[in-house]
């Protein structure tokens, strides 16, 4: 049969309409540009990697259900809202099940994922059939491309529902329906995929393609051989070795694979990171809030050697839902033209106190104020913070007038995960000396004024144990509100360690005990001079209240059985409802299993479900 383009536009109809999948594989359009066509053309191959990310566009994808929907509850992020027995509520706290209404959808991201694989797969065959890419370093980047994209769809159909079918050529009507298989198999797929794209790939900034960040590049592709790696080598619950698909309960522990052991992937991870340190072709850029007011607009997308940012979700104008799921709390204000918008999730009520006070981390990540129908903004609660990382109000256009769909492309990889990554990987292969030369730009950024702060603390770590510590609390400080959180504590074998020491933590706060025993409990307050933010200031039993300040008098315990407030005893013990080792990863929803046709089985429990 015939391979041409109008497959890869009838994919979408193969993955969310298997009944139909014969008649689909079988049909032919005289008109179509067959394959040898496409593949050998530079202009029209590009259109087909559009293909593949036009599927993080579909509605309840990339854009409404995997990025709104992955990624908390953690030790430092929650979704605002406690509601148990609600979907959206559920699937924070480790109680997602197979008939979640808001991602058991025939039309959901696990078969939308697959949309996208299935068109990655037809670019891969049709450039290696017909591309010259030995010979031609154009097509060989758009090969490099298709492969890299195909990585990360794999990637994070791992991270969220663990063991998935594999599926690395293009569908037929003899292989439409497909078994779960080990995710060993997909990690050594995708990262020896890796390892021919990146030779591929010229640097950011290097070309024209290159200079976008919604466009691959080779730093993001050796970041992303890293990230593989890292969560290919370290814990998850895993089913029994040969018993995957079976309905097995699984256990947290180490892959048994030895191509898939610390030992064999972190060398090369490292050389592929230093590489990318080496390129000087990506850097941080010092001011913190300079660099998020930049991302939230939609036509930043320069990348090279000033730029931090290494790959974007592309997402044009008219699509993705970030700001309206993510941003500051608007309750119907003139910048989101009076509707409500944003404050879904937020950083937890106690991630502020970890950010030392001349860490300009913290004023940008967390923030706990909101914004009303008024169009005023006072303080929200102690029980309810919004990432400071993403405001209407640093829109470029004001007020916002679109609507669900805000333009905001999410970042996927930015140039501190590459020195925070080389310093893992440093400290576990050699040891903490090696390990600070990475560590220290990300903490001297954080500190830009005050770096010897930050030089004193890196110069004070002396042990391994002591630097892979400082690893964890610093990318939980770097990346809050970007969801990297998760996969981290599963990897580590930390998710419920750190989930259990949230809550402890929180309750502390309430109670103003532990490390909060020096709260008054009040909290004094002053507005910027544009009215568009509000600096809070916790007053301790020996502090004197700032000058020309508010006061809010018991603003941290007051709201103890307020419901309103989201900082009773129940939501903070409900940062998770089932075992969250358990049931780190979400099931495959009855919908997909439904077409499977009997092909596909949940493990970790959730077939007696």
């Amino acid at each position: 049969m015939k391979k041409i383009v109008k497959y890869i536009l009838s994919a979408a109809v193969v993955l969310l309409s298997l009944s139909a999948c014969d008649k689909i594989l079988d049909s032919e359009s005289p008109s179509a540009f067959d394959a040898a066509t496409v593949y050998s053309n530079y202009a029209l191959t590009e259109g087909t990697i559009f293909g593949i990310t036009e599927a993080f566009c579909e509605v309840n994808s990339y854009r409404g259900r995997f990025l709104p929907w992955y990624g908390f509850n953690t030790d430092v992020e929650w979704y605002n809202t406690y509601k148990p027995g609600d979907g959206k509520s559920d699937i924070a706290a480790y109680d997602c099940l197979p008939n979640n209404s808001q991602l058991n959808l025939s039309n959901g991201p696990f078969p939308l994922m697959y949309m996208g694989i299935e068109r990655a797969n037809l670019v891969i065959e049709g450039l290696r059939e017909y591309g010259n890419c030995d010979t031609r370093s154009d097509m060989a980047y758009l090969l490099g491309e298709a492969l890299t994209l195909r990585a990360m769809i794999y990637y994070d159909l791992t991270k969220a529902w663990g063991d998935v079918p594999a599926r690395f050529e293009s569908l037929t009507s003899e292989t439409i329906y497909a078994k779960k298989e080990s995710r060993d198999v997909i990690y050594k797929q995708i990262l020896a995929d890796l390892e021919e794209a990146i030779p591929y790939l010229p640097n950011p900034g290097a070309t024209t393609a290159t200079s976008r960040t919604d466009r691959i590049n080779k730093v993001f592709a050796e970041g992303l051989y890293a990230r593989i790696a890292m969560a290919a080598s370290g814990y998850a619950i895993r089913p029994e070795d040969g018993a995957v698909g079976t309905g097995d309960l699984g256990t947290v522990r180490l892959s048994s694979d030895p191509e898939l052991q610390k030992a064999t992937l972190y060398p090369k991870a490292l050389n592929y990171l230093k590489a990318a340190i080496a390129s000087g072709s990506a850097s941080l850029e010092q001011n913190v809030e300079a660099y998020w007011r930049k991302m939230n607009n939609m036509d930043n997308l320069t990348a090279g050697p000033a730029f931090e940012t290494l790959y974007v979700i592309p997402f044009g104008a008219g699509r993705g839902r970030w700001n309206f799921t993510f941003a500051i709390s608007s309750e119907g204000a003139s910048i989101t033209n009076g509707v409500s918008r944003g404050g879904d999730a937020g950083p937890l009520p106690t991630m502020y106190f970890k950010y030392g006070e001349n860490d300009q981390r913290r004023d940008v990540t967390c923030v706990n104020y909101k914004w009303n129908k008024d169009n005023t903004i006072e303080p929200a609660g102690i029980g309810k913070w919004f990432f400071g990382k993403y405001r209407f109000e640093w829109m470029d256009a004001q007020p916002y007038t679109g609507g669900n769909d805000d333009g905001i492309k999410p970042v996927v990889m930015r140039y501190a995960d590459i020195l925070l990554m080389a310093a893992e990987i440093e400290n576990e292969l050699n040891g903490p000396s090696g390990a600070k030369q990475y560590l220290l730009p990300v903490r001297e950024r954080a500190y830009k004024g005050h770096e010897s702060q930050a030089e004193a603390y890196v110069a004070a770590i002396s042990s391994k144990e002591e630097m892979f510590q400082a690893i964890v609390d610093e990318r939980a400080l770097e990346f809050c509100g970007e969801f990297l959180r998760k996969g981290d504590l599963i990897r580590w074998n930390l998710l419920k360690t750190n989930l259990d020491a949230a809550i402890d933590d929180m309750l502390a706060l309430r109670d103003l005990q532990g490390a909060y025993a020096g709260l008054t409990g009040d909290i004094a307050y002053a507005y910027a001079d544009d009215s568009k933010s509000i600096k809070i200031t916790f007053i301790t039993t020996e502090g004197e209240v700032p000058a020309g300040t508010e006061i809010s008098t018991g603003y941290v315990n007051k709201y103890d059985d307020a419901k309103s407030t989201g900082f009773y005893e129940a939501r903070i013990r409900g940062l998770y409802t089932y075992d969250p080792e358990q049931h780190m990863f979400w099931p495959i929803f009855n919908d997909t299993m439904t077409n499977s046709q009997g092909y596909i089985k949940n493990d970790y429990g959730y077939d007696s479900i």
